[in-house]
């Protein structure tokens, strides 16, 4: 096995330990770390092996089959254990973690039809993109979690108006001078803005998906015609 295939394995690997982390409840900090920083950087860790094997594997010409299968395996499988537990502990909604799942499963099945027809479908822009806010996503709501939970009382955030939600409205006064920051306060700022940008992947990932469907849909109808 090449080095680009190892880092994919790694990757695989990394999942159960990520959720075993992210949704354990510890009365202390777990192996010396506390439970957001371990997931955190279990999630990072992983996320670094998916820039590195593809470009691993093109920069020394190791490119195979095994890992061609494995690579979107593993992908997939970080994204969705990630924001499946997520879910569980209150850090993002349902249905914003439905629609980017449910993408994932409609391009992986949209490429095995073109794939049977021998065309080839590349990754666009858009779906680097929302790769990329994805984890800086993830990355936010995990390290914001207070023993897994989320660092403000009110359920229904965001809202629209989210300088009401009461430990925003703090965290704010803290950060512009009205007293000195916490903690508790950056947590606070970073799930707000981890909750905003998580609007931004489902856009993104639904705008990725279309461009994907189009190109599909051009090819379908380019051998129609011929």
């Amino acid at each position: 096995m090449n080095l680009p295939n190892m880092l994919t394995s790694l990757r695989i690997f990394i999942v159960p330990l990520l959720v075993v982390v992210l949704l354990t409840r510890f009365s202390e900090d777990y192996v010396g770390l506390p439970q957001h920083i371990a997931g955190v950087t279990l999630f990072l860790i992983a996320a670094t092996t998916d820039a590195l094997d593809g470009w691993l594997a093109r920069r020394r010409k190791q490119v195979s089959k095994l890992g061609i299968l494995l690579d979107p395996i593993a992908d997939k499988l970080l994204i969705s254990a990630a924001f499946i537990s997520l879910v569980e502990n209150r850090l993002a909604p349902a249905w914003a973690v439905v629609i980017i799942i449910g993408r994932e499963f409609a391009v992986s099945g949209l490429r095995a039809v073109a794939a049977t027809e021998g065309w080839a479908i590349p990754a666009s822009k858009a779906g680097k993109f929302k790769m990329f806010s994805q984890v800086v996503t993830i990355s936010l709501l995990i390290t914001s979690s207070v023993q897994g939970a989320p660092p403000v009382q009110t359920r229904a955030f965001p809202i629209i108006a989210f300088w009401s939600v009461p430990e925003m409205d703090t965290a704010l006064d803290h950060l512009f001078g009205a007293g000195s920051m916490n903690w508790l306060d950056w947590r606070v700022l970073m799930y707000g803005l981890g909750r905003g940008l998580l609007w931004l992947v489902v856009i993104s990932s639904c705008w990725s998906m279309y461009g994907y469907f189009r190109h599909f849909y051009q090819k379908a109808r380019e051998k129609i015609t011929i």
